[in-house]
């Protein structure tokens, strides 16, 4: 199959996934599109909500339509790096044996990252990075594909350990989960207090997502587009000559070349699950919020002014 006819088929396919979701989630049109932006480009993304919103049946239902092994990590004060990588045991032939914990799936839900401390959070996001895990010197590699989808609640901070902005940095996307409109909400009650349970079809395998993933790492990208999405990442940088004044007053750090990077190939993506050869400047700033979000740190003035990081960022274009 040519590249073309392969593009043509993952938009139709892309399509049908679509229509699969929305029978189990109910809006959040925007937040479904990040995730599969996410997952088509091989990145990891953070769903930043408070509770109630569906972050974990998002998640499995995502799961299930693409085909792929989903286990559901429930982060909290006591759990142990070897709670979600696996640990070694003695047999009955006094053997070690390695057991793999849940960290061996295709989809992880970490949820309530930010309840759990740093040494475990620190060895979930090695093994997002690396796609490996080493425990007692030996390696072990993860499925492939492999995402992990983490999920924040931004009230009741209190007793939490807040991702440093480098480890932030390794999430592709940060989502922001709002409440739903007021039809939603209705229709939310309807379909899940009934008697009815909705089910959906795997459309994909993890071999198909792999294969389209790097089809799209061979989409082609004109300079113009790439010279853009570095331009508008510079913007962010306080200090850069480049940036406005709304950069200079408001943030105290701005994104870093990893941003570059995630935002061409999530453009790449977005072109490619609408039926385009090749992105357009368009492509880059519709990926754009979801990728800034979490790497900009704004400063005391801008918190006191009201100012969003959302109105910061599209203020770039």
């Amino acid at each position: 199959m040519s590249d073309i006819a392969a593009v043509e088929q993952l938009v139709k396919k892309h399509n049908a996934l679509r229509q699969e979701i929305k029978k189990v989630i109910v809006g959040q049109d925007d937040v479904v599109e990040q995730v599969l932006l996410s997952i088509f480009s091989g990145g990891h993304a953070l769903l930043i909500g408070v509770p109630g919103l569906a972050k974990t049946l998002l998640v499995h239902t995502v799961a299930e339509a693409l085909g792929l092994k989903f286990k559901r990590i429930q982060f909290t004060p006591d759990l142990m790096p070897s709670d979600i990588l696996g640990s070694e045991i003695l047999d009955q032939n006094r053997e070690f044996k390695f057991i793999k914990g849940p960290i061996f799936s295709n989809i992880i839900l970490a949820d309530e990252i930010n309840r759990t401390p740093p040494k475990t959070q620190a060895a979930l996001l090695e093994a997002m990075q690396e796609r490996v895990v080493t425990v007692a010197g030996h390696r072990y590699e993860l499925d492939s594909p492999y995402f992990v989808l983490a999920t924040q609640n931004p009230i009741e901070q209190e007793g939490t350990y807040p991702l440093p902005e480098a480890q932030l940095d390794r999430f592709m996307f940060a989502i922001n989960l709002e409440y739903p409109s007021f039809s939603e909400e209705v229709e939310v009650v309807k379909t899940t207090t009934g008697g009815e349970t909705r089910s959906v079809n795997s459309l994909f395998s993890g071999d198909e997502i792999v294969q389209y993933q790097q089809l799209i790492r061979k989409i082609p990208v004109a300079d113009n587009v790439i010279e853009y999405a570095v331009t508008l990442v510079g913007k962010t940088r306080p200090k850069s000559q480049a940036a406005p004044e709304i950069i200079k007053n408001y943030i105290d750090w701005g994104a870093g070349p990893r941003a570059s990077q995630n935002l061409i190939l999530a453009a790449k993506t977005h072109a490619a699950l609408n039926g385009k050869f090749s992105p357009d400047i368009e492509d880059v700033q519709k990926a754009a919020i979801g990728i800034l979000r979490h790497r900009l740190i704004k400063n005391y003035k801008a918190e006191a002014e009201g100012l969003t990081i959302e109105e910061i960022i599209t203020s770039l274009y």
